[in-house]
């Protein structure tokens, strides 16, 4: 399964050339956590063709949700991350954390925390 990341769903919207060729599996999902981004932007912009848009999107997309077995996982990867010193954006490391919990090989991403996330955690990072 493919995790498709809030950065790649907003380039995916505005039409950007790079996202159209990168889905090669038919097994895609996004996470509650990346729901969440995108509305709180729709709202905050009261961007009413964004939000007609994501609504159709995230009726046909399976959402991956926040359990306790993902919550845990994102703690580990985060634990993991703050021992090296590095610091990540806390949503991204929920949204990896989901990711493997729900058994993704990959996530796709413009997010360059998430190439940081992949040298600890179980998961494939493609960069657009």
């Amino acid at each position: 399964m493919i995790v498709l990341d809030t950065s790649f769903l907003i380039d995916f919207f505005r039409g950007k050339e790079e996202t159209l060729h990168v889905i090669t599996d038919t097994d895609v999902a996004t996470t509650v956590i990346t729901y969440y981004e995108i509305f709180s932007g729709i709202f905050h912009k009261k961007a009413k063709k964004e939000e007609k848009f994501f609504r159709r999107f995230f009726s046909e997309v399976r959402i991956l949700n926040l359990d306790t077995n993902s919550a845990e996982k994102s703690s580990e990867i985060m634990a993991r991350l703050l021992r090296m010193g590095v610091s990540v954006n806390a949503l991204d490391v929920l949204i990896a954390g989901i990711s493997v919990a729900h058994g993704a090989e990959k996530i796709i991403s413009n997010d360059k925390d998430f190439v940081e996330i992949a040298k600890i955690a179980d998961l494939e990072i493609v960069i657009y």
